[in-house]
């Protein structure tokens, strides 16, 4: 299988980028700071680094053409301010379409899973201020990725700890799961994102994941 990584260097994104070298996908890692893989100079047949913008059209494109799947792990500031989790996804959404690969796995947030059946995690009362600015990137990409015709899935994380896997966690579609220990190990939810990649288990959905201990 050939993937795109964007945010490949990020916390998510260097697991998901070492995870599936070890599956054996060849990977074309993108990214503005892609020397900062650590693993960049080895498994060269395997690991095709790209360097590049999220905004850059025809960069992003080139990336995506060929591959059977799309992941994207990008991050930004926590006020709201970057831009990179939605107008990124929706550049990448466009040349996805242009270039007819149709398998897209995002991360989001929390907030952007269902309270009930009407209101969404971060429409509530109790939802903390200080989450809201990056709550409403995570919204944008997911009615971006929703209005497509993609065939997307939007993993909504909660606390990511810069672990790596140990395959304790668990899943639900568009709720929290139970038990929710409201954190995911980067390495888990690299584990279940490559996962997802081939089995297809949460097409069109979005995704509630935490470690369960």
């Amino acid at each position: 299988m050939i993937i795109t990584v964007f945010g490949a260097t990020g916390q998510v994104g260097k697991h998901i980028v070492s995870q599936a070298l070890a599956k054996n996908f060849i990977v074309k890692a993108f990214g503005r700071n892609i020397e900062a893989l650590p693993y960049k100079d080895t498994l060269t047949s395997s690991l095709v680094t790209m360097k590049g913008y999220i905004f850059d059209e025809q960069e992003v494109y080139n990336a995506i053409k060929k591959s059977d799947a799309v992941i994207s792990a990008l991050g930004g500031s926590f006020d709201g301010n970057d831009k990179a989790r939605s107008l990124g996804i929706k550049n990448i959404i466009t040349q996805m379409e242009k270039a007819g690969v149709k398998r897209i796995i995002a991360v989001g947030g929390l907030g952007v899973l269902n309270a009930n059946d009407t209101t969404m995690i971060m429409d509530t009362p109790n939802y903390p201020a200080m989450y809201l600015p990056v709550g409403l990137e995570h919204k944008k990409a997911f009615e971006y990725l929703n209005q497509s015709s993609l065939n997307w899935t939007f993993v909504c994380a909660p606390d990511i700890v810069d672990e790596d896997a140990n395959e304790k966690y668990i899943t639900a579609a568009n709720y929290p799961p139970t038990p929710n220990y409201y954190k995911v190990f980067a390495g888990n939810l690299a584990s279940f994102i490559l996962k997802e990649v081939t089995e297809n288990n949460y097409l069109k959905t979005r995704v509630g994941i935490s470690n369960t201990i």
